[in-house]
């Protein structure tokens, strides 16, 4: 999908006479895919207001993928006038066990969520904060999980399993497992969305809510799910475990940058020489464009917040070069014309300018990241 060229606003200056045309691109630009593009357009036509969200497992530092990946498509849907929920599944990772599964744990986590959405740029007034606590304070919500629950069979729940982080052919699980996939239904009915948002690993969750509002005679919900970016350590030292029945999306999971790996993921609070280091000692093979995490932080992060991406090269070696799409950046670095360690240099400062007012967010008020480094940090 073509990226636009414009970057992340100032959500505090958000446009109310937005029109259609440039409501459907903010919304779509990026995306890995949208089911199906002609429901988003036919709510973005009909509804100044829409109701979406994201569903985050408080289970560890933030790091880029979730909150700039992420991050950045809830300020485009923010910008298009969404009203946006951000959604902290303390249950789900208490049924996950993230965080050692104990909840006051978790709901630490969810605080410290807060806390880096808010540094990213995305005022806690332009969104509105939900707990699946919340949710399961009410006898109405159980009811509808277990609707939801009589309408599948434990096959298709168990397919639906690796949403969790778990593998196709998982065989311990806790009997709570079964659980998640039908609160992740619910959960969608109960906030009343007419877009569900999550990175490609969740959208086995989101084509079962929609088959399952099909049987229930309920909303069917639009998705749109974001790229997984790849660690920094590559794929041949990944995780290989099958995640899906579609190898590609397999491989994409499987690869992804993790809170459980801190050598392979950069964290949005990082000091800039830590971000330097593990960029310099990045997975960036010559002229190898699959499966290289550092043109993917190029391609998903520092265009679409940068607007543009300039390499300051040696003159020697060809002096300073502007790309305005990551298609040239793509061509030029298939090509041999840009080093892996320009290329390296460059996205390292690049994501040091872009964090730098989550550093200094958390510079200020540190409590809650001293807090969360004190915790056992589990996938």
């Amino acid at each position: 999908m073509a990226q636009s060229t414009e970057g992340y606003i100032d959500l505090k200056d958000v446009r109310e006479d937005m029109d259609f045309e440039t409501r459907l691109d903010l919304v779509s630009r990026g995306a890995e895919e949208i089911i199906t593009r002609d429901e988003l357009r036919a709510i973005l036509e009909s509804k100044s207001r829409p109701r979406a969200y994201w569903g985050f497992e408080a289970s560890g530092m933030m790091h880029i993928g979730m909150g700039l990946v992420c991050g950045g498509k809830i300020k485009d849907m923010v910008e298009a006038g969404f009203d946006f929920t951000m959604f902290l599944a303390d249950w789900h990772s208490w049924i996950n066990n993230k965080l050692g599964g104990v909840l006051e744990n978790i709901r630490l986590c969810g605080e410290y969520f807060k806390q880096c959405f808010t540094a990213i740029g995305i005022p806690p007034d332009k969104v509105t904060y939900c707990s699946a606590s919340d949710l399961a304070a009410k006898r109405e919500y159980w009811e509808q999980v277990v609707r939801v629950a009589k309408s599948v069979n434990v096959s298709r729940i168990w397919r639906a399993l690796p949403i969790m982080g778990r593998g196709m052919d998982s065989k311990d699980l806790e009997a709570a497992s079964t659980f998640y996939p039908c609160m992740q239904v619910a959960d969608i009915f109960e906030l009343q969305l007419d877009v569900a948002c999550a990175g490609m690993d969740q959208r086995k969750a989101h084509v079962l809510a929609r088959d399952v509002a099909e049987k229930l005679g309920l909303h069917k919900p639009t998705s749109l799910h974001t790229p997984l970016i790849a660690g920094l350590v590559g794929a041949s030292k990944m995780d290989t475990t099958q995640y899906d029945e579609n190898p590609e999306l397999s491989s994409q999971i499987s690869f992804k940058m993790s809170k459980s790996a801190p050598e392979s993921s950069i964290l949005i609070h990082d000091e800039p020489e830590a971000i330097r280091n593990k960029i310099r000692g990045a997975y960036c093979p010559p002229k190898e464009i699959k499966g290289n995490p550092i043109l993917e932080i190029s391609k998903y992060i520092l265009l679409p917040w940068e607007r543009s991406f300039e390499i300051d090269r040696p003159e020697k070696y060809g002096g300073p070069i502007d790309f305005a799409t990551y298609e040239e950046l793509e061509n030029d670095y298939r090509e041999g014309k840009i080093h892996p360690l320009d290329l390296k240099n460059a996205v390292a400062e690049s994501l040091v300018k872009i964090l730098e007012p989550v550093r200094e967010e958390f510079e200020k008020h540190p409590s809650l990241l001293r807090k969360m480094e004190q915790l056992q940090i589990t996938r």
